[in-house]
């Protein structure tokens, strides 16, 4: 499976065998390929934009990932306690004990955060700047780009014509997001569109209404 490259961390439990597999993966800044066992069982958890995972914070498992230990009865080990493994109609409240016990934080990013206005306004750019990226393990400008072109991915797979994505999204011309669709996604306009090779491409999420947002 090609695997588009992601801003946020993703909880990926692999069920293959009887046996279970847990891992944080990190954010992604590249295009990676991801294999895919024909007898293996797949529930991911995608955390939001800025959410750490404790004692894994984002910046420490960028283009990698952290494999969680399982207890023999099936339970997973974060934070030096065991917890039932989710399963997709519960992964939310899941989500919610973790936060509960202070396992999940979020932080209160602002992608367009500036020194002006802002509550500690003293600070500099380079200061928010260098602050995202200890949080988040990228650069804004890395999570714009990333975020933009899957929602790119996103419109061409619904049927956009290449056109319609430039004006939307703000690309210079078809180049330009030629370009960005090889770097972050693998796949070319022509192979995301309906009927093209996009079945071994990893699921691309509909971020929000505004890249990088």
């Amino acid at each position: 499976m090609t695997s588009a490259a992601r801003t946020c961390c993703q909880l990926i439990l692999t069920r293959m065998r009887g046996r279970l597999l847990v891992s944080l993966r990190g954010p992604e800044t590249r295009t990676t390929t991801a294999p895919v066992p024909p007898d293996a069982e797949f529930l991911g958890i995608r955390l939001t934009l800025g959410t750490v995972l404790r004692p894994h914070p984002a910046p420490s498992i960028v283009d990698g990932s952290v494999s969680l230990p399982v207890t023999d009865s099936g339970r997973i080990v974060i934070g030096g306690q065991e917890w039932e493994a989710p399963t997709y109609e519960n992964a939310e409240q899941f989500v919610r004990r973790l936060r509960n016990a202070g396992l999940l934080a979020r932080s209160g990013l602002r992608v367009e955060e500036n020194s002006a206005g802002h509550p500690g306004g003293h600070r500099s750019k380079r200061t928010l700047q260098r602050q995202y990226r200890a949080v988040t393990g990228l650069s804004q400008t890395a999570v714009t780009q990333i975020d933009r072109v899957n929602a790119a991915a996103t419109m061409l797979r619904g049927g956009n014509d290449w056109p319609t994505v430039v004006d939307a999204l703000g690309y210079f011309d078809q180049a330009h997001l030629a370009h960005a669709l090889r770097r972050y996604v693998g796949r070319t306009a022509r192979g995301l569109r309906p009927g093209g090779d996009h079945a071994t491409v990893s699921f691309l999420y509909k971020i929000s209404a505004r890249p990088g947002s």
